[in-house]
């Protein structure tokens, strides 16, 4: 029998506000609204969330999903009280990914997690996750907001995304068609973008390096680091539906850096070869080098060191894919070749 002294217990005793998550969600509504797009079939707020397959655009459509986090970089977003740039971060991890299988972008879902929901902080992060959908051209459909008292540190949280795309069958891309000759571009980043950042916060530390420090013209620490992660669709979706196409294959350098992440995309008997001195490195990949005392073959497999994703071409379409992608508004650089390699020897060389 209960006690009928002691008073009765409610979930905000308990940590968990419901009415807090409830006024959060409809925050979310009206950013996910910007997103809204074909094939959409309901919003956010329901058990589920409905998108339907674009049959009339694809003849046989393959679903294409991806999932990832933003990592430690997260820890400086909340020291800085900047939270929007890791909402974009988290579609850009995803949608990167799902892009690299030459697929659309159609949809998007979030996880939230913290142990005592902030709605101003929340709503922040929401609204740059709809800015992330916005530039990928993907729906923000759903997702699950999780407060967690007993689980997160005050003021901490977590972010997972989720994103589903579509591409023609005949048109996936594999890499399987990379032959000795062609030649690999790599379109610049933002800075780390969403990877390496325990060995940056390492860094910061053992420096006493502040976030607000100048790094260049102007420039701070917190500003490069906190740069959001570049998202690549919209220039490379209409270059990857072109008839005569000559991108053979698409990397996203994450972690892992390009010595990890430019070989999966690699048949057998091919390897890339890497000019290291082919494209300007952002400084703040001088400043991780010099202050951590970082080795070149370390930064390369940590850092994407100024490139964000590899496209491997067919050299007699390099020239014309170059203009394409400046035009729209990228930095490539043509930073290496593909030649003949041992499958059991090194699937990159970098000089």
């Amino acid at each position: 029998m209960a006690d009928p002294d002691r008073p009765p217990l409610t979930y905000r005793d308990a940590g968990v506000d419901i009415d807090r998550g409830d006024r959060l969600v409809d925050r979310i509504r009206a950013a996910a609204a910007r997103t809204r797009r074909d094939g959409q079939l309901a919003g956010i707020g329901g058990f589920g969330a409905l998108f339907s397959v674009p049959t009339d655009r694809y003849r046989e459509p393959v679903m294409v999903s991806g999932t990832d986090g933003v990592g430690t970089k997260l820890k400086l977003a909340i020291e800085s009280g900047q939270h929007r740039a890791v909402g974009i971060d988290l579609v850009a991890m995803c949608v990167n990914d799902v892009l690299t299988l030459g697929a659309e972008p159609l949809f998007f879902l979030d996880y939230y997690a913290s142990g005592r929901l902030d709605e101003a902080v929340a709503a922040e992060v929401m609204e740059g996750i709809a800015d992330g959908c916005v530039q990928a051209g993907a729906a923000l459909i759903g997702g699950e907001t999780a407060e967690m008292p007993g689980m997160y540190r005050d003021g901490d949280y977590d972010l997972a995304g989720f994103c589903v795309g579509v591409v023609e069958r005949s048109r996936i891309l594999d890499g399987a068609g990379v032959a000795p000759g062609d030649v690999v571009l790599g379109l610049a980043s933002s800075g780390p973008h969403a990877n390496g950042y325990s060995l940056i916060r390492r860094i910061l530390e053992r420096e006493n390096a502040a976030l607000g420090d100048r790094l260049v013209h102007g420039t701070t620490l917190g500003d490069a680091l906190l740069a959001p992660t570049r998202i690549y669709v919209q220039s490379l979706l209409p270059l990857l539906r072109a008839d005569d196409t000559p991108i053979r294959a698409l990397a996203h350098i994450t972690g892992g850096g390009l010595t990890e992440n430019l070989p999966r995309v690699l048949p057998p008997g091919c390897r890339a070869r890497i000019d290291a001195a082919a494209w300007p490195r952002p400084a703040i990949f001088g400043w991780l080098a010099d202050n951590g005392a970082v080795a070149d073959a370390e930064m390369l497999r940590t850092f994407n060191c100024g490139i964000g994703m590899a496209i491997v071409a067919r050299a007699d379409g390099v020239a014309a894919l170059e203009r394409a992608l400046t035009a729209a508004g990228e930095q490539a650089h043509r930073i290496g070749i593909i030649e003949p390699g041992n499958r059991d020897g090194a699937g990159i060389v970098i000089g």
